[in-house]
């Protein structure tokens, strides 16, 4: 079965406006980039429609969504989260936002109904929006939306696994009390970065405790100590969770070129870690995949570029480093942003070989791998300084 690409040019419509980061020409250049270089040959881009209240509201309060739809109408402040300097309304907020969730979804149904193992969609990723209120440039949580429809289509076990800088809050609230669901989120510390939560101690709830798991992760990480990090942590728990299906949110805002936060990793790690996703999937969920796109910040040199090896990866037409950007796209940005230092190759040149944890080292990176794996690893029967656990 040929994996699934969610895509239409609809989805640029989540247009939160003006000089918001949050610039779905990321998107639309991504798209270009992987068309240019043959990532999306002969590849069907399925076209979503958007999700209805029956689907929003598995995961949002009904008086949150009337809000949303209310927003763009109203002159007044409706609450919730919307109309801040984050969350502008826009026009047509809700059926942009409804259109997200149901490309989402789309990747997930084509997965359960058996017509593919692995999908991607890179406009999905909102993973900061909660039950009844906007955040983090997010209205509705698609990738809440979709665990939740998974797990009433065939699904018992999830596990979703978060590489964007910010914490995956929003996935993890809405399934921080069920045990089906493994939630693992890498992200910069919250003593550095909104929104300031995302602790090695938060663990999940009751049954759940156990289930949601957090590294969080000094400023200025590069790619060595973030795989050191991943690796020391994630296989681990997943081989004890046993998910049938593995659900990433790709964020690439962890670059160190992003505008918005201070992690320091490449392209070359980002690729690294789509790698890593898909053998993962292979090893520990039966090939089911379902990948989204999230923050990303730095529009012409990271996020095409990041966002078209995810696209391959999930593909399986992995795009050579050294491969030189092609001139239809370069011409493409030139023309519409003359002064833009472009990138001339995949990739920035980075060397991604990294020690595994356990050799005695000793770096802020090991104390972020020992908090986590001392709050969660006992949880599961495994002994946290134990390298082989």
């Amino acid at each position: 079965m040929s994996p699934a690409v969610v895509w239409d040019s609809a989805l640029l419509g989540y247009d939160l406006g003006g000089e918001h980061p949050f610039n779905p020409v990321r998107l639309e250049l991504t798209v270009r980039l992987a068309t240019e270089l043959g990532v999306l040959t002969d590849v069907p881009l399925l076209v979503p429609t958007s999700a209805g209240d029956e689907e929003l509201l598995r995961i949002h309060a009904p008086e949150y969504i009337a809000a949303v739809r209310e927003a763009p109408l109203v002159g007044w402040d409706v609450g919730h989260g919307l109309g801040t300097s984050d969350n502008p309304v826009f026009p047509d907020m809700h059926d942009a936002s409804a259109l997200v969730v149901g490309s989402t979804l789309l990747a997930a149904r084509k997965i359960a109904e058996g017509e593919a193992t692995r999908a991607v969609n890179i406009a999905g990723g909102l993973h900061h929006a909660m039950r009844d209120q906007a955040s983090g440039f997010c209205v509705y949580n698609d990738c809440a939306v979709a665990i939740s429809w998974l797990l009433d289509h065939g699904f018992e076990r999830i596990a979703y696994i978060d590489t964007d800088v910010h914490h995956g809050d929003g996935v993890q609230a809405a399934f921080y009390n069920d045990p089906r669901v493994l939630t693992i989120s890498m992200h910069q510390h919250p003593f550095t970065l909104w929104p300031g939560t995302g602790y090695s101690a938060e663990t999940g709830r009751g049954k759940a405790d156990g289930t949601s798991v957090n590294l969080p992760l000094p400023p200025r990480t590069r790619d060595p100590g973030w795989l050191r990090a991943f690796t020391a942590v994630v296989p681990s728990l997943l081989a004890d969770f046993e998910p049938q299906l593995l659900f990433t949110q790709c964020g690439v805002d962890s670059h160190e070129e992003d505008p918005l936060a201070d992690l320091s990793l490449s392209v070359d790690g980002h690729r690294t870690i789509y790698a890593t996703l898909r053998d993962l999937a292979e090893t520990y969920a039966g090939g089911k995949w379902i990948a989204v796109g999230g923050g990303g910040y730095q529009l012409i040199r990271v996020v095409p570029r990041s966002w078209t090896h995810l696209l391959a990866t999930v593909l399986d037409r992995d795009v050579a480093p050294a491969t030189p950007m092609p001139p239809g796209w370069v011409s493409t940005v030139t023309k519409a942003a003359p002064h833009a230092e472009l990138p001339q190759t995949m990739t920035d040149d980075r060397d991604t070989t990294f020690k595994p944890w356990g050799d005695g080292e000793d770096d802020p990176v090991d104390i972020a791998i020992r908090d986590t794996r001392r709050a969660v690893f006992p949880l599961h029967g495994l002994d946290p300084d134990d390298p082989r656990d």
